[in-house]
């Protein structure tokens, strides 16, 4: 995708179509982080060139609404910030997502039919128009295309034809886990209009369909070997060697997997932290993991910048992640649970955290 982030996708789909050994990034090698407070600037993270400003309350909500689990977030080609959280479903009237432009102001709000199951989001644009895709899991379990005002133009439901799913999944979908449930997290996008489609809490694979919506072929299965999976929880296109590649966030596996658009497994990289989800732009990958860090791998696929404190991390992830749920206890410039990260068009780094209040902050280059 060159120089566009993976929410500002912007290659043309046909109108009315469905739209359509290596390094290894080992803990101890990883360049180390540096936390410190400039005078008028907030927090500074990274190191040399790699420096980034942390703004937690850059978006701000009016007073009617409220963050909860925040999930995703996506820019659009005019610079509209998209956030969806996963909602509570004791609050059906409240949207799931928000829109802010890129100083932070609110624009709108929408999707209150995603309470209790909001999870991806990614901005398509097609024939000159953004679209958003997204994905629900937990008792929703569907993905859907929606305009950037909230309108559905389409909903599809578990792949029964794969064979992979319990009996009425599709027509009668519970809030029931397991390699037979459909649980979609994330979707990709190839250039030639296939769909790459995530199901990281349900069956462990990867969907891809044609351009017409017509399903094409599984990737993957749940296991530890090259090819397999452990809740690949999100994924991209990785071009910047001007090949299409599709990379996986193999999540519970702590690695990142390529495979080509037909399914075949290239290569495996260890040593993250739970990644979540990936975004490309220009040479680098940005890569957020859930155990309190954001990694930036350049073009050789070797660390050029990891963010996050090692020291706070214990601090994070003790008593079963209770810190996510205590507000009171977070400090400025610390990272908590990184759930998905982009670039927008300036490079700033715009990050959504799993914590139980929601947080979506900006990293600016400085």
């Amino acid at each position: 995708m060159s120089d566009l982030s993976r929410r500002r996708f912007l290659k043309t789909a046909a109108a009315g179509s469905l739209a359509a050994a290596a390094p290894v990034l080992a803990q101890q090698t990883a360049p180390a982080a540096r936390t410190s407070d400039k005078s008028g600037s907030g927090h500074v993270v990274g190191r040399g060139e790699r420096q980034y400003r942390i703004e937690h309350d850059h978006f701000r909500l009016p007073g009617e609404y409220s963050w909860q689990i925040t999930h995703n977030v996506a820019v659009g080609g005019d610079g509209l910030v998209y956030v969806i959280h996963e909602g509570e479903t004791g609050k059906p009237d409240h949207p799931a997502v928000f829109v802010f432009d890129p100083d932070g102001t609110f624009v709108r709000a929408f999707g209150s039919h995603l309470q209790g199951g909001g999870h991806g989001l990614e901005v398509r644009n097609e024939g000159g128009e953004d679209f958003l895709y997204v994905t629900a899991y937990q008792g929703l379990k569907f993905w859907e295309k929606l305009t950037t005002t909230g309108q559905r133009v389409w909903r599809k439901r578990a792949p029964m034809s794969t064979g992979l799913y319990a009996e009425g999944e599709a027509e009668n979908p519970q809030k029931e886990w397991g390699r037979d449930r459909f649980m979609p997290t994330n979707t990709a996008f190839l250039s030639d209009g296939r769909y790459v489609l995530g199901d990281g809490y349900g069956a462990h694979v990867l969907h891809v369909y044609s351009a017409d919506g017509d399903h094409l072929s599984v990737v993957g299965k749940p296991g530890k070997a090259d090819g397999e999976f452990n809740l690949p929880h999100g994924h991209w296109i990785d071009d910047r060697d001007g090949t299409e590649k599709i990379v996986v966030a193999d999540r519970a596996n702590n690695r990142l997997q390529w495979f080509t658009p037909e399914g075949e497994h290239l290569r495996t990289q260890d040593g993250f932290l739970l990644p979540a989800n990936i975004d490309v732009r220009g040479d680098d990958m940005l890569v957020p993991e859930l155990k309190a860090r954001i990694t930036i791998l350049g073009a050789d696929n070797e660390p050029v910048c990891v963010i996050g404190d090692d020291d706070w991390r214990p601090k994070v992830l003790a008593d079963g992640n209770a810190l996510r749920r205590n507000p009171s206890s977070w400090r400025d410039g610390k990272l908590l649970h990184p759930h998905d990260a982009c670039f927008d068009a300036d490079g700033n780094i715009l990050l959504a955290e799993w914590v139980a209040t929601g947080r979506v902050s900006r990293l600016v280059p400085v």
